[in-house]
């Protein structure tokens, strides 16, 4: 995979300010506020900044708190974990593994098989419904 670096400026260019402070900023959309936390299409959703497949809909899951969710990530190197300190606790920050956008968290509170909740900014999100 190739890795996608950009300025600032360039970030600001292509993205809403609202997907720019939280991709690039590592903001968080306000809760039930996302155009896809009860989208229920067939579908792939890619990630706003560089197009990279990160989740599917078939590994989405109503978790009731507000962001889209996800039991997996569309492939196991699609996305990166890493440690978050913010917030006065200690969280795992999901993000892209192309162009290291902010996604959101994850958490082990999610479905078998995996009991993992991807927890996931709508507006991080870009949606391509599966062809039928």
């Amino acid at each position: 995979m190739t890795r996608l670096s950009k300025t600032d400026e360039e970030w600001r260019k292509q993205l809403t300010e609202e997907q720019h402070r939280v991709t690039r900023q590592h903001g968080t959309e306000r809760a039930f506020s996302g155009t896809y936390n009860g989208l229920k299409l067939d579908g792939s959703y890619l990630c706003i900044c560089c197009g990279q497949g990160l989740f599917s809909s078939k590994d989405k899951f109503d978790s009731g708190t507000g962001w889209p969710s996800y039991s997996a990530p569309i492939s196991a190197d699609a996305v990166l974990e890493k440690p978050d300190r913010s917030l006065f606790m200690t969280r795992t920050e999901v993000l892209c593994s192309r162009c290291d956008a902010h996604l959101g968290h994850v958490f082990p509170d999610g479905p078998p098989p995996s009991r993992l909740r991807y927890c996931i900014n709508s507006v991080a999100l870009d949606f391509h419904r599966s062809a039928t």
